[in-house]
């Protein structure tokens, strides 16, 4: 199987004596041994096999398998939730003095890890412009140890050339850890650039109907082992229902980023030559100021657009006032375009000023354009605007 999408349809648990097309969900906490020299032997390691849901189940397996599938990776771990997985590679991968250097531009939670809560342990984080890696290397120090990003960032789709920061972190051996959630496996693979560890937030594009939480980790076998020994005794696992319904997602995913990205790009077209618009936002817009580093790294655009209204604020809360069909809330990647407001929700914890040096102005609109009709879409957004 050589396809991103053969391998997300055709890999699968060993079916039981049933013979189910479909993978069936192993909904069980424990496992039983079959005496206690068996017990003895998989506890102490010496025998493979599940012990303990909190550990390994045979349909997260399924899922984590299918991921490192599709993103190249040697092999993964999933998580209660996205956050889950950004906070586990950290406090696994880090000790007390060590240093993170990041991107500006990262997602508000994890901001709020970098600044609030891994201070407390004596980890610290050097924040440097997406837009220029030279700035990027005189931030290094001896206590750096991660090289993290997100690109498209979120909510700003600032693209990072992730060979670029391969190079980069390769010279002063840094784990390279890169948040691909906005592209999903289908439209990027950072592994291919260099990157040690991808995490995905599984909540949005892979489940993709706005159903479940979960997250996922996937790269280096050395590193991800660091990461499942913190995870099996600190506890973000993923359930097995999530689990299961995320790997039947993963069956649609190379079909739904398609038609994601192909309206995402009408709308964003179409937002351009609107007078009541001040800017618009979009990877595969020849207007991005990251356009050809974006196309060399992206199969697709994706499916978040992002524009600024015409007056400020007062026409930002006014257009998503006037809004019809689309949704109000704070996800993305659903099967259902969503608009939201990043200053007063997904960023809100940031200050003004913060929010301003990541590109994030009160009028910013960020949508997660769906998988309705276009024109439904369009016409929507064009009367509330």
């Amino acid at each position: 199987m050589k396809s991103k999408e053969t391998k997300a349809i055709r890999t699968q648990t060993e079916r039981t004596k049933f013979g189910e097309h479909s993978s069936p969900i192993y909904m069980t906490s424990s496992y039983v041994f079959e005496d206690a020299e068996h017990m003895r032997a998989m506890f102490a390691g010496e025998e493979e096999g599940n012990v303990y849901s909190r550990y390994s189940n045979p349909t997260v397996d399924e899922f984590i398998d299918k991921i490192c599938l599709m993103e190249g990776a040697e092999a993964g771990w999933a998580t209660a939730s996205g956050m889950a997985a950004v906070f586990s590679t950290f406090a696994a991968l880090l000790d007390a003095g060590d240093e993170i250097l990041s991107c500006r531009s990262v997602f508000g939670s994890t901001h709020k890890l970098f600044t609030e809560i891994f201070p407390k342990w004596n980890i610290s984080t050097n924040y440097v412009s997406i837009n220029d890696l030279s700035e990027w290397e005189e931030a290094i120090t001896p206590k750096t140890k991660i090289l993290y990003l997100e690109t498209p960032s979120n909510p700003a789709l600032d693209i990072v050339d992730l060979e670029e920061a391969g190079k980069l972190a390769k010279k002063h051996n840094l784990i390279y850890v890169v948040d691909n959630c906005f592209t999903t496996p289908i439209i990027q693979n950072p592994i291919e650039h260099g990157a040690d560890l991808v995490i995905h937030s599984a909540t949005k594009y892979i489940d993709g109907q706005g159903r479940s939480l979960g997250g996922v980790i996937a790269g280096k076998q050395e590193l991800i082992n660091e990461i499942e020994a913190f995870a099996r005794h600190s506890g973000p696992c993923l359930s097995p229902f999530n689990a299961w319904m995320l790997s039947k997602s993963l069956e649609t995913l190379q079909i739904r980023m398609e038609r994601h990205s192909q309206s995402a790009l009408d709308i964003a077209k179409r937002l351009e030559d609107h007078d009541n618009v001040e800017w618009v936002k979009y990877p595969f817009l020849k207007t991005h100021p990251n356009y050809e580093t974006a196309c060399k790294q992206m199969s697709m655009g994706g499916g978040i657009v992002t524009f600024g209204i015409k007056g400020g604020l007062d026409a930002g809360r006014n257009f998503l006032d006037s809004l019809g069909m689309l949704s109000l809330t704070a996800n993305l990647g659903d099967s259902r375009t969503i608009a939201t407001h990043p200053a007063s929700t997904t960023h809100s914890k940031l200050s003004e000023e913060e929010r301003q040096k990541v590109g994030i102005s009160q009028g910013l609109i960020r949508l997660s354009i769906g998988l309705e009709n276009v024109e439904d879409i369009w016409e929507d957004i064009n009367q509330a605007l």
